[in-house]
């Protein structure tokens, strides 16, 4: 199977021509990895494929909006991870009660 070249201003168009349907069945359809086809949308959008970036009302409202959001954040990873530990427990003690 040879290598497929599309179009640089296509690419982030493929997507948004098709509302509805997910990155992963379009990546289907043209035969590309759907990691591939994300950077490609990312490209389209100006962004560098991996970049984490702000939106730009969030960057425009100034660091407050930004430093609460991000202080959020991190509760809910703090929950998320506590939630996470407490399932380990019960799966490691139903694990032990089940062995006869």
């Amino acid at each position: 199977m040879g290598i497929k070249h599309y179009p640089e201003g296509g690419r982030g168009r493929v997507v948004r021509s098709r509302p509805g349907a997910t990155i992963k069945s379009v990546a289907a359809d043209l035969g590309v990895n759907s990691e591939t086809l994300r950077n490609w949308i990312r490209a389209a959008d100006g962004r560098r494929p991996g970049a984490h970036s702000v939106p730009p009302a969030a960057a425009q409202a100034g660091g407050d909006n930004v430093q609460a959001d991000l202080a959020a954040a991190r509760k809910r990873i703090r929950e998320l991870e506590e939630e996470r530990d407490i399932l380990r427990k019960a799966a490691r003690y139903f694990a032990t009660e089940t062995r006869w």
